[in-house]
């Protein structure tokens, strides 16, 4: 196996899921799933003795939940990035699995293309979530902030006009091919967009950006 390839636990309660999501992955010739895990124990003891770079976990496993097992795994330096499945959009699920370190959030109808992004992306060390679940996240905050209108209007002003344009875009929960078909750009240019604006900002993930945004005004 090359060393640059992707090492990949999968975890999940059921034996289908598991084995349609090897499929899709290896069918890159950057990912390989190394093992698999049915509940959160079993994931706990494969980061352990496989060393994954990313982890996907169902959310809701018998036993130990997925939930549980984030926080176990993040509790160790240089753990491996945790990427929540789930079939419910909830909100107090991607609130807790936030709260505990995920790298990343998806929904299991996450389209195969968009699922080997995510993976290549949190292993990137960056953080990846649902387009329907960032725009839930920044409604959630958004309704418990007081934002300093002025303060976020100045941090933005470091970005160009294409950025602040892709930012506005990520802000109302666009992905980055519905970002591309607005703006009539390439997708290679519009994560080249995000990427810099990440830079320039300080920040971490597109949520950080959509929320400064948010606390800028309308956009």
């Amino acid at each position: 196996m090359a060393p640059d390839v992707i090492r990949v636990l999968v975890a999940d309660d059921e034996a289908l899921v598991r084995a349609g999501l090897r499929l899709i992955l290896e069918a890159t010739d950057d990912i390989d799933v190394v093992a698999e895990a049915e509940n959160g124990s079993q994931a706990i003891t494969a980061v352990l003795r496989y060393r994954p770079q990313v982890v996907l976990m169902d959310v809701r496993m018998p036993g130990m939940d997925g939930l549980s097992a984030l926080k176990e795994i993040n509790r160790s330096p240089g753990s491996s990035k945790v990427i929540m499945l789930t079939t419910f959009d909830l909100d107090d699920y991607v609130h807790a699995a936030l709260r505990r370190g995920a790298a990343g959030f998806l929904l299991k109808d996450t389209a195969p293309r968009d699922l080997i992004t995510a993976v290549r992306t949190v292993a990137e060390g960056n953080a990846m979530l649902a387009p329907t679940v960032t725009r839930r996240l920044i409604d959630a905050f958004a309704d418990r902030r007081s934002p300093d209108v002025h303060a976020a209007r100045e941090r933005l002003a470091v970005l160009t006009g294409k950025e602040r344009q892709v930012a506005g875009a990520v802000a109302r929960g666009l992905a980055n091919n519905e970002i591309a078909r607005e703006l009539a750009m390439s997708e290679t240019t519009v994560k080249a967009h995000v990427s810099r604006s990440l830079a320039k900002l300080g920040l971490a993930n597109r949520v950080q950006i959509a929320l400064l945004v948010r606390d800028s005004g309308p956009y």
